[in-house]
């Protein structure tokens, strides 16, 4: 189980990463990009990963990590239960989705 409080500090501890509200989730954005959000009344996060990684976190059962069910989940966008996911494979997709929003488009 991922708590807020770890969640942010993690989230946070990236380079110039950043916390602000998004609508009725709490968003952490670099360069005015989001990587991750929070769903504080349903206990879920919310990040950006690419088709791959998003496969793969997939993959691990037990609906942890699934993809937002529209065009949002089709673009990599993937829903994650933080009270039924581990905090080092957390931590390991929180990572991805941050090095994804933060890389250059080639």
């Amino acid at each position: 189980m991922v708590s807020i409080e770890d969640f942010r500090k993690t989230a946070l501890s990236f380079e110039n990463a950043a916390e602000e509200p998004h609508f009725e989730k709490t968003s952490f954005r670099v360069n005015k990009k989001i990587f991750a959000t929070f769903d504080e009344k349903n206990n879920r996060a919310v990040l950006k990963l690419n088709e791959i990684d998003q496969s793969v976190f997939c993959a691990s059962g037990e609906m942890i990590f699934y993809p937002i069910p529209n065009k949002w989940g089709k673009q990599g966008w993937t829903i994650v239960e933080l009270s039924k996911v581990r905090p080092e494979m957390f931590k390991d997709a929180l990572s991805l989705s941050y090095q994804n929003v933060t890389a250059k488009k080639k």
